[in-house]
């Protein structure tokens, strides 16, 4: 049994499959496709969502620091990745890696861990996205009602010269300093999330048409969005307050994780799921053109734009804006409108860029998940339907939709901290598992063509693996046993169903009969 578990595929197998031209999806993607692929993944949920929600609940201006933590074990990882990409060029990213190193099981694991990873992640970002939604038609007179814009059950309550946000400790707190009283203020309990649906549906539709189409869509938001992040890092300085800074590392609240240097790795922990678009990278491997020579631009080229591009908005964010007002669904308007009347014209940019960027994240989620599917059921763990290919479009397309129907669900019903900490604890997973198999393989095959190489293995391997799994030791109990869950249910699939049909065992099997 222990045998059958730990099955893996061997190296020719996998090049076989990445060369299969009559039935696989197609190759269309450059450097430039993948790199932009990368920043419009990573670009995103951080700058405009989670930036300010984490300052406000674990690190306040220090968020910096942690960006910094995560961006240090992500250049980590994403040498790893670069290396395995180049190797391995085709669609599955992680699942496929591990399945190539530490055996079917663990693969199983990691693909799993991986759906939730990406399906969460369209979801958390399409409630940002909403939030950004809800503001920008607000400032020309239309009005979403707060009941149809906010995740299934929240109270939400209308704040003078704000409006309608989600009651929580922190705004208690900050009403509270204002002299305001909640209990006399409007409020409304949601039934769903409308926009944040809205969007997801829209964009399964244009992944189902076709890769190139999806990536040229992704091309033109990544362009607004970076162009207008750097407008509004420009004129931010100006508007900054030093005081705001003050404390730069807030005390402790007296619970781990809330503020201090336990909450500054809580903030590292909770916005990794910022810095997952150079996974989803990967996951486009079987689409590139020369997958040896521009995965491992796209991979490291997006995650360097990206990182320099966090660490700036974050401290500009702070500066202009206290840190305890900045846990809403739109950190960067909140900060747009506190720089005055005289910046309202950069209002409406900051949140089309906005809309942009978080539409590509979106976009990229929902195009990395049905790979995943798709690598899965190729290999037997899956029902084929999850592998079929549209004849027309060369798309995954039935599980394009599926994907596209439970983030929906998802991102109508869920709020956004118990998503993204989700996310950010499958992410963080994934990528100590890929550390770790680079270790393994090159000790296995050290004689396989790398066209990339990891540096100082195993030193960076080890490194990048250590800090994933400092930053998930970080992250709240209630986010653990939700992967404690969400496991369990995989190993359920996997032993009724996966182990049964694997085509790799029974390949085997017949090749010994």
């Amino acid at each position: 049994m222990a045998k059958r578990l730990f099955i893996t595929k061997s190296m020719s197998k996998l090049m076989d499959e990445s060369n299969d031209k009559g039935h696989g999806l197609k190759r269309t993607l450059t450097a430039t496709n993948l790199t932009t692929l990368g920043i419009g993944a990573i670009i995103g949920a951080g700058i405009f969502v989670l930036t300010g929600q984490a300052a406000a609940q674990y690190a306040g201006p220090a968020i910096v620091i942690s960006f910094i933590i995560s961006g240090v074990a992500c250049a980590f990882a994403g040498l790893c990745y670069a290396e395995f990409a180049s190797m391995i060029p085709i669609a599955g990213s992680a699942y496929t890696y591990s399945y190539a190193t530490m055996g079917e099981f663990l693969a199983w694991i990691i693909g799993w861990d991986l759906i939730l990873e990406y399906l969460f992640a369209a979801s958390t970002v399409s409630v940002g996205w909403g939030g950004y939604v809800v503001s920008f038609l607000n400032d020309f007179g239309i009005h979403i009602p707060a009941y149809l814009s906010a995740a299934s059950g929240s109270v939400l309550v209308d704040v003078p010269n704000i409006g309608w946000k989600p009651i929580t400790e922190n705004l208690l707190k900050n009403l509270s300093a204002l002299n305001i009283n909640v209990d006399t203020l409007p409020h409304v309990t949601s039934i769903m999330n409308l926009p944040a649906m809205a969007i997801v549906a829209i964009l399964t539709t244009l992944l189902v048409i076709g890769i190139r189409e999806s990536a040229n869509f992704n091309n033109v938001m990544v362009i607004v969005k970076v162009s207008v992040i750097i407008i509004f890092i420009a004129i931010g300085f100006a508007f900054v307050k030093s005081a705001n800074w003050h404390p730069f590392i807030p005390e402790n609240t007296g619970e781990w994780g809330e503020y201090g240097w336990s909450g500054i790795l809580r903030g590292a922990g909770v916005i990794f799921f910022a810095y997952i678009g150079f996974d989803a990278v990967s996951t486009a491997a079987q689409e590139a053109k020369n997958p040896q020579k521009h995965m491992p631009i796209g991979i490291l080229g997006s995650l360097s734009i990206s990182t320099v591009l966090y660490i700036l908005v974050a401290i500009v964010l702070t500066g202009i804006v206290s840190y305890t007002m900045l846990n809403v669904p739109d950190p960067v308007a909140v900060g747009v409108n506190a720089m005055g009347n005289g910046m309202f014209w950069l209002r409406p940019i900051i949140k089309i860029a906005a809309i942009a960027g978080l539409s590509s994240v979106i976009l990229v989620m929902l195009m990395g998940q049905p790979r995943i599917f798709y690598s899965m059921s190729k290999d037997g763990l899956l029902p084929p339907v999850f592998s079929k290919v549209h004849k027309r479009f060369k798309t995954p397309y039935i599980s394009t939709i599926i994907t596209g129907f439970v983030a929906m669900i998802i991102a109508g019903v869920l709020p956004i901290d118990i998503l993204g900490e989700l996310v950010s604890i499958g992410t963080l997973l994934a990528f100590a598992i890929v550390c770790v198999s680079i270790i393994i393989l090159r000790k296995k095959r050290p004689d396989l063509p790398r066209p990339f190489r990891t540096p100082l293995v195993p030193l960076i391997p080890i490194l990048g693996a250590l800090i994933c799994f400092a930053q998930m030791a970080s992250l709240p109990l209630d986010t653990w046993l939700r992967l404690i869950i969400w496991m369990a249910i995989g190993f359920l699939i996997y032993f009724t169903y996966g182990i049964r049909k694997s085509k790799l065992f029974n390949e085997n099997k017949n090749e010994k009969k």
